[in-house]
């Protein structure tokens, strides 16, 4: 997904060196010396920057946080106190064994790498999109080139616009869809997803697609 500019990082400090300090012996090595700490330290840091935080598909997690600031994104969901119903533990004098499940309590729940960089690569795109569906399923066919074809369709009457997974999202994904309301889509228009595994009949590319499946719901 990454058209992340290519940048050289390497400076020539030695270039500051004038025909005038051909035999000052001494200024040379100081300047040799800064010039291999450069090498080593210079570089590395901002290779290291490009990667762990400027390009998101490489980010570390405190680059995936620096993006949520920047984008104004969550990279968790609250969650309730549980505590107030009955709640699987150490009760009074050890007796709330099989009362119910566990409890938790108010706060954060945190997402795991991945799912912050789905977020912060949703974010982006929703921020930045004209929320045409062209542009949407060019976006889509990035985002999930390496899962399974996703597309949207427009409804055409600025009630939803709705996404089809061609493949079954895993339990991150499906998180995110559930929690998150990122997908994009034209300003006033809801949102909604479902899966579609089986190919529908219809009019394909060329008229094509006649006895590839049942109508598609």
């Amino acid at each position: 997904m990454s058209t992340v500019q290519q940048f050289d990082f390497n400076v020539d400090l030695l270039k500051a060196l004038l025909w005038e300090h051909d035999n000052a012996e001494g200024l040379k090595v100081i300047a040799q010396r800064k010039q291999e700490w450069y090498d080593l330290n210079q570089r590395e840091f901002w290779e290291s920057w490009q990667r762990d935080v400027f390009d998101i598909d490489t980010a570390t997690a405190f680059g995936l946080v620096v993006w949520a600031r920047i984008l104004n994104v969550q990279l968790g969901v609250e969650v309730e106190d549980t505590r107030a119903i009955p709640a699987f533990g150490f009760g009074t004098n050890h007796l709330n064994f099989n009362n119910g499940n566990f409890g938790r309590f108010a706060g954060v729940q945190a997402l795991t790498v991945e799912q912050q960089r789905l977020v912060i690569k949703l974010r982006y795109f929703q921020l930045v999109s004209n929320g045409t569906v062209p542009e949407i399923n060019e976006f889509l066919s990035i985002l999930f080139e390496n899962e399974g074809k996703v597309f949207v369709v427009d409804s055409l009457d600025m009630t939803f616009a709705t996404y089809f997974f061609t493949f079954v999202p895993n339990s991150q994904l499906r998180f995110i869809l559930e929690k998150f309301d990122l997908l994009p889509r034209p300003a006033g228009v809801g949102v909604r997803w479902q899966i579609q595994i089986r190919p529908s009949w219809g009019f394909g590319v060329n008229h094509l697609n006649f006895n590839n499946g049942n109508f598609g719901a």
